[in-house]
């Protein structure tokens, strides 16, 4: 499965997929810097009359629901509606779904709009979404993972989609099949946007291979994790310059040392 993963890695700065992005604006520019890191080309439009006219023409779309407005609630649903003809994908962070109400119907509306391709979340994101209990506090998850497994594909058959949960341990599933990534690092939990980061990754990886979109899923996770583990193995304990080398370790990451280092089952 590394092997695939490497090939998929490197397919990304060959191909520099277009990801269209409507995301938070706590993280907004972190989100559109980790893709460029990884290769990809990230555009940040969420204008509604500019996203129906661009989201067609990307490789994939990333969506996070973190702070969430109006006016990007009506850009997602008009990209997405756009961009569902033209079968490009959609990546989607439900952050805080668990507990805001608004967030979920607006899952559902997008849903109606077209297939969301990858839907990644937290332990306690992904559990709501399942209609399991799952412990969360405002964006963060306080639930220990107990049953997460069987939450994620429970999730990915009931939507038939991609369950991608990240905690100690991430998980990402499809509906007969799933794969644990075990490389990964505490300091993700003392930056703001490392989830929102994430997900962009996995939406460049999707964008280049969207015909593998469960394995496209473990490479963006997978890379970004291993970036994060030899970022952090030189920042020590300071966060700020975890940060940085973040960006540097990714950006400079191929398939070769993703396929040596990177540890999934």
């Amino acid at each position: 499965m590394l092997k695939y993963c490497a090939e998929i890695w490197d397919e990304v700065r060959s191909k520099r997929p277009l990801v269209h992005c409507i995301t938070n604006y706590v993280t907004v520019n972190d989100v559109a810097n980790i893709i460029l890191a990884a290769g990809a080309s990230p555009a940040m439009v969420e204008y509604p009359a500019e996203a129906s006219g661009f989201a067609p023409l990307a490789s994939a779309l990333y969506f996070n629901l973190g702070t969430l407005t109006g006016e990007q609630e009506a850009a997602m649903l008009e990209g997405r509606w756009a961009a569902a003809s033209r079968g490009v994908p959609l990546i989607l962070d439900p952050v805080a779904c668990g507990v805001i109400g608004r967030k979920v119907d607006l899952i559902e509306r997008i849903k109606s709009l077209g297939k969301i391709q990858v839907l990644k979340g937290n332990i306690a994101e992904i559990k709501s979404l399942a209609g399991l209990e799952g412990q969360a506090q405002g964006v963060d998850s306080l639930d220990t993972g107990e049953g997460l497994e069987e939450a994620c594909l429970q999730l990915a058959a009931k939507d038939k989609l991609i369950a991608v949960a990240t905690g100690e341990v991430d998980i990402v599933a499809e509906e007969n099949r799933y794969a644990r990534i075990f490389n990964g690092t505490p300091l993700f939990q003392n930056i703001t946007g490392a989830g929102c980061m994430a997900g962009g990754v996995i939406a460049a990886c999707v964008g280049a291979a969207p015909e593998e979109a469960w394995l496209a899923s473990i490479t963006g996770l997978l890379a970004f994790n291993l970036a994060g583990e030899r970022a952090a193995s030189q920042a020590g304990n300071r966060p700020g310059t975890f940060r940085t080398l973040l960006f540097d370790e990714l950006f400079v990451l191929r398939g070769e040392e993703l396929m040596k280092e990177g540890r999934l089952e």
